[in-house]
């Protein structure tokens, strides 16, 4: 089966503000298969977050390449979704205005059909009965709520996550957490996930990529052999803390590697 994303011999600097050269990504290869849920931990600078902007076409790699479903990536792409770490919303738009708002600006209009699916979103995320709210009336997980929403608009085979639950409270981000995967077992995606959470990793995810300190590079591919689906019992089991301490072990020995 062909892969849906590759990355083959990726590198990424950046020129900062002084002239001076920073290495963000070196030699990163990577095989994402389709539908697969794959998150990416590692130490704070080590470039997990540039690697989906990579893949998302609004960077373009210092050298390597990066394809998906075979074609290279030169620009942004409608089969991929991306959701920030912080919500973005419209303030002055409703809640329902904000989820359609990329029909608007591609568009310059929003239609019947989008309105019809903008109100099926808001029933998935359980929003419905806050359409016409304003962002400011929401909680701050009701706002990344609509941010999901907004980003599955237009139902993408691909979904980036860069740390979306981070500003949230860990009752809030673990509700978070179980929405995210109840929706994408309803509608199966290609789901990238930038995190510094393990458990929130683990919870998550078929696969984890371990990232060294930057410059970075994949330093493991961890597969999650914990059975689908998953609940808050999940969090509970013997081989959730054994593999949470395992990688955590990991990660940390990975910020002593030598540049």
């Amino acid at each position: 089966m062909q892969p849906v994303i590759e990355l083959s011999d990726v590198n990424q600097t950046f020129i900062s503000a002084d002239g001076t050269q920073v290495t963000a990504l070196d030699k990163v290869n990577l095989t994402l298969r389709r539908h697969e849920f794959v998150s990416f931990i590692g130490p704070s600078g080590c470039g997990k977050s540039t690697i989906l902007r990579l893949i998302a076409g609004l960077l373009k790699p210092s050298s390597g390449t990066i394809s998906v479903y075979g074609k290279p990536v030169t620009e942004p792409r409608d089969e991929m979704g991306f959701v920030f770490q912080k919500p973005t919303l419209l303030p002055w738009l409703n809640v329902l205005d904000n989820i359609t708002f990329p029909m608007k600006h591609k568009y310059g209009r929003v239609d019947a059909k989008d309105i019809a699916r903008g109100h099926e979103l808001l029933e998935m995320t359980g929003l419905t009965q806050f359409a016409g709210k304003r962002p400011a009336e929401l909680s701050g997980g009701m706002q990344q709520r609509v941010s999901i929403a907004r980003s599955l608009l237009h139902d993408p085979d691909i979904l980036l996550m860069d740390e979306p639950f981070s500003a949230l409270d860990s009752l809030t981000r673990d509700e978070m957490s179980f929405e995210l995967m109840r929706i994408w077992n309803e509608r199966p995606k290609t789901v990238l996930f930038v995190t510094h959470s393990i458990q929130e990793a683990l919870l998550l995810s078929d696969r984890i990529v371990v990232m060294s300190a930057r410059p970075g590079r994949v330093s493991e591919i961890i597969d999650v052999p914990l059975e689908r689906p998953r609940n808050e019992e999940t969090l509970n089991h013997p081989l959730f803390h054994e593999l949470t301490a395992q990688i955590r072990h990991k990660v940390f020995s990975r910020r002593k590697e030598p540049v």
